[in-house]
């Protein structure tokens, strides 16, 4: 038979399993109800005519900086380049923010850049291939950043939904603006036409490092 003090530790017991128990429960609905993010689908990359698309490999950097490998192979020939990205600053004028940044090319040893190049006179709407290309170590540049997570259409337009993994950047370089938009999930990425009336200067700016 059992006494007092064993009924009272037998309820102390219980009641204790009973806490446990609905702890164990809360934890478990709580998981459960922690919904997985869902992963943004990769997007094909459909070639459009205003532009011309490369692919590209992330290299290590230590000073902050987006650094890549950019490649583009077409009809043998095989163009090579380097892009590097410092981070972007925010400003805001008239309640409008702003993201801009400092860039450069860099040219990569045994580039064949000929194809890319008549690719980009199309592209970009040039009137002439440079004639006389003066090779440079660095091609420096200023970026706008126009969107980011966006979608990109066969159209080569962009939008933010659905959301996407590609950053829309405008450049500038010297007498020259062009669109650069990457994809670094996709490993894709392309120069695209900003306004005809500077497809030369930009052509000639771009021959310098590819």
């Amino acid at each position: 038979m059992l006494d007092a003090e064993d009924v009272m530790r037998m309820r102390t017991f219980k009641r204790l399993a009973l806490h446990l128990a609905i702890g164990v429960c809360a934890t478990l609905l709580g998981c459960k109800h922690a919904p997985p993010k869902e992963l943004t689908p990769l997007e094909p990359y459909v070639p459009a005519a205003g532009a011309v698309g490369f692919d590209i490999f992330p290299l290590e950097s230590s000073d902050g900086t987006q650094n890549w490998l950019a490649t583009c192979t077409d009809d043998g020939g095989n163009a090579k380049f380097r892009i590097a990205l410092d981070q972007a600053t925010t400003s805001t004028v008239n309640g409008v923010s702003t993201s801009s940044g400092q860039g450069k090319f860099l040219p990569e040893f045994g580039s064949d850049s000929l194809k890319m190049l008549q690719n980009l006179q199309a592209a970009l709407q040039a009137k002439h291939m440079p004639k006389t290309i003066e090779r440079v170590e660095v091609l420096p540049f200023e970026y706008v950043i126009l969107g980011e997570n966006q979608t990109r259409s066969p159209d080569d337009t962009f939008r933010g939904t659905p959301e996407g993994n590609w950053t829309a950047t405008k450049i500038s370089l010297r007498r020259g603006e062009v669109f650069l938009n990457i994809n670094p999930t996709a490993h894709k990425a392309e120069f695209s036409i900003k306004d005809p009336a500077y497809g030369d200067a930009v052509l000639a700016q771009l021959a310098k490092v590819l």
